[in-house]
C-alpha cells in the first residue's frame, strides 16, 4: 500500500486542482504533521513545538465549522472580542491534547498497520463517486491541501494512533453480572403509596393578615413589585422585496455583453501522457511511438503515473485553471500531436494533444431569463440602497420627529403600543433593532421622545429607522398598587406554614396509631393507593422513593409538596421489587460504562498535563 502511495505521490495527474473540498477532520487532525515549528510557536508541549501556522490554520479550520453551523448567527459572536479569545483558546488546548496524546501512544508503543491506513482511506467518504473509492478524487483532495499521498497517509497513521490509545481506554470499563443485576432492580423499584392533601390555597382563603403585615413584606420584598421599563417606538420600515423595478431587453443584452465571460465555456484540451523516471526511458518510449507503437498499451506498460496509466495515459478534458504548466507549455496545438521528451518535478513526460473543444458562448436565449432576473434585483437593490440614503438623510436632516422620513419614503410610521425589553414586538424583533431601543441612545429627557435612529438593516433585505416616542423607567410600583397581591402573598406564606406544621402533627399520630382519629377531625383521609416509579419526575414520586424502607406489615410516612403547591401527606406501604427488559438493561450498562470511560479518559488527560512541560509561546502570551 505504502509503495502504491508513495508511486502516487510523484504523479502528473496530482497536479490537477479538482477543487476546494473540505474534510474538518483532516485540517484538524494533519496539521501537526504537516506544519513543523518555528520560533514564533503557539505551545511547545515536551520540547514539540505547535507551530503559529499550524495553530492559525487549527482556528481557520474551526471558524469555518462554526460559520457552516451557525450562520449569521457566527458573525455577532465573532464581533465579540472576548468570544473569539475563547475559542483561540479552545483550539489551543485541543492542539496540545493532540500532541500530549501523540506522544503518548508513541511511548506505548502503539501502531497502526498499512492495511488499516489503506481500509480508512478507502471508506472515506469524501474520496468516494458513488461509494466506491476513486483514485482521481482521492489524488485531488490531497494535492488541494498541499499534500503528498505519502504524507496524508502518514498524517492518518498518527490520526488512528491516537484514536487507537482513546479507545483502548474507552473500553477498559466493564459491570459484572451481578452489578448490573442489583443496580437494574433498584431503579425499577416500585413503591405503593397513599396520599392525603392538605389544600393550601383554601387555607389562605381562611387566613387574616394586617395592614402591618402587609407593610413588612412590602418592605423586605420591593424587588418583587417592579415595573419593569417601557417603551413605546414609531417606525419606517423599507423592505426591498417591494422595489420592484421593470427591466427592458436592452438592459438583458447590455449585461450580457458586458458579462460574456460568464456565459462561456473555456476551450478544453484532451492529453494522454506517458511518464518515466528517467530521460532516457522517456526518449524510448517516444522513439517507440514514432516507429508506431500503441500509445495506451506504451502508457499501461511503461508509465509510472499508476494513475494515469490505468486509462492508457488519459488524463480526460482539462480546462486551463486544470492543466499542469507542463502541457500548458508543451507546444501541443493540433489533435494527435506528440510531444518531445519533457522534463517535470516529477520525472520526464511524453505527452499527445488527443482532442481540442474550442471555447463556446451560451446564446443570449438560452440564458435570457437568468439574466432579467439577476438585472431585475441588481436594479431593485440599486433603488433600495438609494431610498435608505434619503430616508436616512430625511431623518437626520429633521430629528424631532420622523415627518421628513415618511413623505422621502412614501410611507406613514408606524407606532408601537407600551412594551418591555421581554415583550418587543414581533415586527422589531430583530436583534440590531433591540439594540438601538434598549442602549438607550435613542430615549429622550424623562421620559421625553428622543432622537431618530440611522438606518439599520436587518437580513440584508429589510432596514428601519425609528424613534422612541415615549419611555417609562424601571420603577417600584407603590404599595397602594399592590397590596391585593402582597396581602395575596403574605396569607398563602400563613397557609403553607400551617399546613407544613398540621402535617407534622398528623405524622405523629399516625405514627403513634391515632392517625384515623386525627385525619378524620383534619377533614382528611387516604386516597386510593397508587403504584409509582423511580424514573417519574413528578415531586411527589421523588419524595416517596426518599423515604426510608417501611417496617413489615406498617406503613412509613413522610411530606411533600405536589406541583401545584400544596402539602401532601404520603403513607409508603409496600415497596416492590421492579423488573428490566434486556435491551434497556443493556441501554443503561452502556451509559454507565461510558460515562465512566469519559471519566477515565479525562483523568489521563488532566495526568499527561500535569506531567508534561508546556510553554506557551510569544502570540498566545500577548493574546492573554
Amino acid at each position: 500500500m505504502m509503495d502504491n502511495l508513495r508511486t502516487a505521490a510523484n504523479s502528473i495527474v496530482l497536479k490537477i486542482i479538482f477543487g476546494v473540498i473540505i474534510v474538518s477532520f483532516i485540517l484538524t487532525g494533519v496539521s501537526s504533521y504537516l506544519i513543523g515549528g518555528n520560533n514564533n510557536y503557539a505551545a511547545k508541549v515536551n520540547d514539540q513545538e505547535i507551530g503559529r501556522a499550524q495553530f492559525e490554520n487549527a482556528v481557520a479550520s474551526e471558524r469555518n465549522r462554526m460559520q457552516q453551523q451557525l450562520g449569521d448567527q457566527f458573525s455577532e459572536l465573532a464581533a465579540n472580542e472576548n468570544y473569539i479569545k475563547s475559542m483561540r483558546q479552545q483550539v489551543l488546548n485541543r492542539l496540545i491534547d493532540e500532541a500530549l496524546l501523540d506522544q503518548y501512544a508513541h511511548n506505548l508503543h502503539l501502531g497502526i498497520s498499512d492495511e488499516q491506513v489503506k481500509k480508512a482511506i478507502f471508506s472515506t467518504q469524501a474520496f468516494q463517486t458513488n461509494g466506491k473509492f476513486d483514485n482521481d478524487r482521492f489524488n485531488g483532495i490531497v494535492n488541494q491541501m498541499g499534500m503528498s499521498a505519502d504524507q496524508y497517509a502518514q498524517a492518518l497513521r498518527n490520526q488512528l494512533t491516537s484514536q487507537q490509545l482513546i479507545n483502548a481506554v474507552a473500553g477498559t470499563d466493564f459491570m459484572l453480572k451481578g452489578e448490573t443485576d442489583e443496580l437494574a432492580a433498584l431503579v425499577s423499584q416500585q413503591r405503593v403509596v397513599r396520599q392525603a392533601l392538605i389544600d393550601v390555597n383554601a387555607l389562605a382563603a381562611k387566613q387574616t393578615v394586617s395592614d402591618q403585615e402587609i407593610a413588612g413584606f412590602y418592605e423586605q420584598n420591593k424587588a418583587r413589585f417592579v415595573s419593569p421599563e417601557q417603551f413605546r417606538v414609531s417606525y419606517i420600515k423599507l423592505d426591498a422585496a417591494n422595489m420592484q423595478q421593470n427591466v427592458s431587453e436592452a438592459d438583458v443584452q447590455s449585461y450580457y455583453d458586458q458579462h460574456m465571460d460568464q456565459f462561456t465555456q473555456p476551450q478544453r484540451n484532451r492529453y494522454s501522457v506517458i511518464q518515466t523516471k528517467t530521460e532516457d526511458d522517456a526518449k524510448a518510449v517516444l522513439d517507440a511511438l514514432s516507429k508506431g507503437a500503441d500509445f495506451a498499451a506504451l502508457a499501461k506498460e511503461k508509465s509510472t503515473d499508476i494513475i494515469s496509466a490505468r486509462n492508457g495515459g488519459d488524463m480526460g478534458w482539462l480546462e486551463p485553471a486544470t492543466t499542469p504548466d507542463e502541457l500548458k507549455n508543451s507546444g501541443l496545438k493540433d489533435k494527435g500531436q506528440l510531444s518531445g521528451v519533457i522534463k517535470s518535478s516529477v520525472g520526464f513526460l511524453v505527452v499527445r494533444l488527443d482532442d481540442i473543444q474550442p471555447a463556446k458562448a451560451k446564446p443570449l436565449s438560452e440564458v435570457h431569463d437568468e439574466i432579467a432576473a439577476k438585472v431585475k434585483q441588481d436594479k431593485a437593490l440599486d433603488a433600495w440602497y438609494a431610498l435608505q440614503q434619503k430616508v436616512s438623510e430625511a431623518a437626520s436632516n429633521d430629528n424631532e420627529s420622523l415627518a421628513g422620513a415618511e413623505q422621502v419614503a412614501g410611507t406613514k410610521a408606524v407606532e408601537t403600543g407600551w412594551f418591555s425589553r421581554d415583550s418587543l414586538p414581533q415586527e422589531l424583533n430583530f436583534k440590531p433593532v433591540a439594540n438601538a431601543i434598549f442602549d438607550g441612545g435613542l430615549v429622550g429627557v424623562n421620559g421625553a421622545p428622543g432622537s431618530n435612529s440611522d438606518i439599520i438593516t436587518v437580513d440584508g433585505d429589510r432596514a428601519f429607522v425609528l424613534r422612541v416616542s415615549e419611555h417609562k423607567a424601571e420603577a417600584i410600583k407603590p404599595l397602594e398598587d399592590v397590596k391585593a397581591q402582597v396581602s395575596d402573598i403574605v396569607k398563602h406564606n400563613k397557609a403553607e406554614q400551617q399546613a407544613k406544621l398540621d402535617a407534622d402533627k398528623l405524622i405523629a399520630e399516625l405514627k403513634a396509631g391515632k392517625g384515623d382519629d386525627a385525619l378524620k377531625t383534619a377533614g382528611l383521609s387516604f386516597g386510593a393507593a397508587k403504584t409509582l416509579t423511580r424514573t417519574s419526575q413528578d415531586p411527589i414520586s421523588q419524595a416517596a422513593f426518599n423515604l426510608p424502607l417501611p417496617e413489615k406489615d406498617k406503613p412509613g410516612y413522610g411530606v411533600a409538596n405536589d406541583a401545584q403547591g400544596n402539602v401532601v401527606i404520603l403513607a409508603l406501604d409496600e415497596v416492590k421489587a421492579g423488573t428490566m427488559p434486556e435491551e434497556q438493561k443493556k441501554a443503561m450498562v452502556q451509559g454507565i460504562t461510558q460515562n465512566n470511560a469519559q471519566i477515565a479518559f479525562e483523568a489521563l488527560m488532566t495526568n499527561l498535563r500535569k506531567e508534561a512541560k508546556i510553554k506557551l509561546g510569544a502570540i498566545m502570551e500577548q493574546q492573554e
